[in-house]
C-alpha cells in the first residue's frame, strides 16, 4: 500500500499523465487475499505502507476494516483514496440498514465501489479493493474491484505487488469445499510468503474471518501468534 502523492505534472499534462500513473502503481505495495469457505469468509492482509518506492512510511497500516456486521473489506493502493472509498460504503451501508431495516447485501456493495471508480475512470482512484462477506441473496461471497471499476466474482483471489507469490500458495493449497479452520492458516502462509519475497509487502499480517453466526471478527495478536506458531515454529516473523 502506497502514501504515493503525484506530482503537479498531472494537472498540467492531462489524462494521460495520470493513467501512465495509475499503470505504474497497480502493482506496487501490499498484498492482501481473500477466500471463501463453506462457514465463512477469510481475508488476511500484511501492515506495510510505503511511500515512492523505497521509503517504508508505517509499519502499522491497517488494510482490512470492517463495514458492516457482515462484511468486510481488503484494500491496496494509495491511502487517502482507499480510505475515502471505505467512508463512503459504510456510509451506504448505514443508510440501506436504516431504510429497509436488514443489511446490505454484500454484491451492492461491491457495485457501488465499481460505480464510483468506473465514474472516475478518467481521473483513477488508485486503489483496489476485496470485498468479502455473508447475506441471505448469495450465502458467503467476495467480489474484487479493481480502480477501474472491474468487478469479478471469487472464490480465492489476492491483490498487490505480493499476488503473484501468493497466489502460488493458494492455487496450490486452497481447494472450494473447505471451512474457515482449514482457511486461515493458509491465507496466512500466502501473506508470510509474500513478505519474505516482495519488498513492497511485509511488518507483520491481520486476519479477519466473517461468518454467519458471528459476523466480521478480526483475530487477535495471539491468535495470530499461534497459527504462525503452527505454520513456522516460531510466533513472529522475525
Amino acid at each position: 500500500m502506497s502514501q504515493n502523492v503525484f506530482p503537479p505534472s498531472h494537472a498540467r499534462n492531462g489524462v494521460t499523465d495520470r493513467r501512465k500513473e495509475a499503470d505504474a502503481l497497480k502493482y506496487h505495495g501490499t498484498t492482501t487475499v481473500a477466500m471463501t469457505c463453506t462457514d465463512g469468509v477469510v481475508l488476511c492482509t500484511d501492515m506495510r505502507v510505503t511511500a515512492g518506492y523505497l521509503y517504508i512510511a508505517h509499519r502499522q497500516g491497517k488494510k482490512v476494516h470492517k463495514l458492516d456486521s457482515h462484511v468486510g473489506v481488503t484494500i491496496a493502493g494509495t491511502v487517502a483514496e482507499a480510505q475515502n472509498m471505505i467512508d463512503t460504503l459504510k456510509y451506504y451501508a448505514n443508510i440501506y440498514k436504516l431504510e429497509n431495516q436488514k443489511p446490505i447485501p454484500v454484491r451492492s456493495l461491491a457495485r457501488i465501489s465499481a460505480n464510483i471508480l468506473f465514474a472516475n475512470r478518467f481521473y483513477p482512484l488508485i486503489a483496489d479493493f476485496l470485498i468479502g462477506g455473508w447475506d441471505r441473496i448469495d450465502g458467503y461471497v467476495i467480489y474484487s474491484v479493481d480502480f477501474f471499476g472491474a468487478i469479478t466474482k471469487e472464490d480465492a483471489v489476492s491483490t498487490g505487488s505480493g499476488s503473484p507469490v501468493a497466489l502460488g500458495i493458494i492455487e496450490d493449497q486452497y481447494k472450494k469445499g473447505m471451512s474457515v479452520k482449514e482457511v486461515v492458516p493458509i491465507a496466512i502462509q500466502a501473506v508470510t510468503a509474500a513478505i519474505k519475497r516482495n519488498a513492497g509487502t511485509g511488518d507483520g499480517f491481520d486476519v479477519a474471518v466473517i461468518t454467519e453466526e458471528s459476523g466480521y471478527r478480526e483475530l487477535s495478536r495471539e491468535e495470530k501468534a499461534q497459527q504462525l506458531m503452527a505454520i513456522t515454529g516460531s510466533r513472529s516473523l522475525g
